[in-house]
């Protein structure tokens, strides 16, 4: 008995596979293919290079449909229409940005869409127009810079090679004086005070350490607030009168601004002469019964006549209440045989010893 091959039932199963193949290739294509769709004309301002009918739409980079027409615009041939075929859900605006964008090694190119917030009224049809330039790839933008540099360089060719041979001309001349700029540059760093700076020295002044016993005390509570000074005693740089330049103390420093320098050692020799009844560093009205107020006067070389250091202090005794119980000036000055840092500050210790040890005996009495 022959048997009949079922021709005609193979065949039809074959073109029924290929046409599922097909069907779900093109569901995988279109995100779900078959649910509610929404159409929107877009105009590109330019080429859009490679496009195609059935190209993807992404929006905020998700695809959500495909190219379903393309064509030239009949009144400007420089423009692109296409119809996009979207699903409903997608929250297209009249405002939505739309560009073109190429994915992949191949350069594959997509319709984008972005953002909006403008909602068409409805029935009314959307047009969603794509900013200009947007099909222009990386490659396009590339050569038309690579061209428009390409065109000033050679409208300006010719100033061009003359500022080049004007640059080549100047660094022939800073080759040949070389050894001329060094020493300007070296002299000018020089006039500027440029360069390594000196390292400066610090020098203190000394306090008085035997002041003797204490035959009497303070017997009230005592602040020495910072003592008052004009502008040019708040430093920290050797004075002289008259001024002048003195080059041996360019590198000369205080340890600290002469009024907080003088305050810091009038409290220093309080406390040597009675550490028990020492005044205070700050003044407080409402703790100590008693102000000592200084007023530096003088604080300098005098190098008039006979050089020497001297020394100059108003003093006051105010109480509580603002009164000034006494007052007085106070001034001692120490021969310098010698104007160099060293001897001057020996000169200052010398006057200062002076100084405290008759403040200390007078506020004692006063208080």
């Amino acid at each position: 008995m022959e048997t009949r091959a079922p021709y005609v039932l193979i065949g039809s199963f074959v073109l029924a596979a290929i046409v599922a193949v097909f069907g779900f290739v093109y569901w995988l294509n279109n995100t779900g293919g078959i649910g509610p769709r929404a159409n929107y004309h877009v105009q590109f301002q330019g080429p859009v290079p490679g496009l195609l009918v059935g190209a993807g739409v992404l929006f905020n980079g998700i695809r959500v449909g495909e190219v379903t027409q393309l064509g030239l615009a009949p009144d400007n041939p420089r423009f692109v229409n296409a119809t996009i075929s979207v699903t409903s859900t997608t929250p297209v605006r009249t405002d939505t940005k739309v560009g073109l964008d190429f994915q992949g090694l191949t350069g594959v190119p997509v319709v984008t869409l972005e953002g909006g917030v403008i909602v068409a009224k409805a029935g009314e049809p959307v047009t969603l127009i794509a900013e200009a330039g947007a099909g222009q790839s990386m490659t396009q933008a590339a050569r038309d810079a690579l061209r428009r540099v390409d065109t000033v360089l050679e409208d300006n060719s010719r100033p061009l090679k003359d500022t080049i041979a004007n640059l080549k001309t100047f660094s022939d001349g800073l080759a040949r004086n070389t050894g001329k700029i060094d020493g300007i540059l070296a002299g000018l760093e020089k006039m500027t005070g440029g360069g390594t700076p000196a390292q400066k020295i610090t020098y203190d002044l000394r306090s008085p350490q035997n002041l003797g016993p204490a035959g009497k005390t303070l017997t009230a509570s005592l602040a020495i607030p910072e003592p008052t000074a004009v502008a040019m005693l708040q430093t920290q740089r050797m004075l002289f009168a008259p001024s002048g330049d003195n080059p041996g103390f360019a590198e000369f420093l205080w340890a600290d601004s002469i009024p907080k320098l003088v305050q810091a050692r009038l409290i220093d020799s309080f406390e040597n002469y009675d550490i028990a009844h020492a005044p205070l560093r700050t003044s407080d009205l409402g703790q100590a019964d008693y102000q000592l107020l200084i007023d530096i006067r003088r604080f300098r070389i005098a190098t008039e006549g006979e050089t020497r250091v001297e020394i100059g202090l108003s003093a006051r005794i105010v109480d509580k209440n603002g009164k000034v119980v006494a007052s007085r000036l106070i001034e001692a000055s120490e021969k310098l045989d010698k104007v160099e840092p060293a001897a001057a500050v020996a000169a200052f210790d010398a006057a200062f010893y002076r100084i405290a040890r008759e403040l200390i005996g007078w506020t004692v009495q006063a208080v």
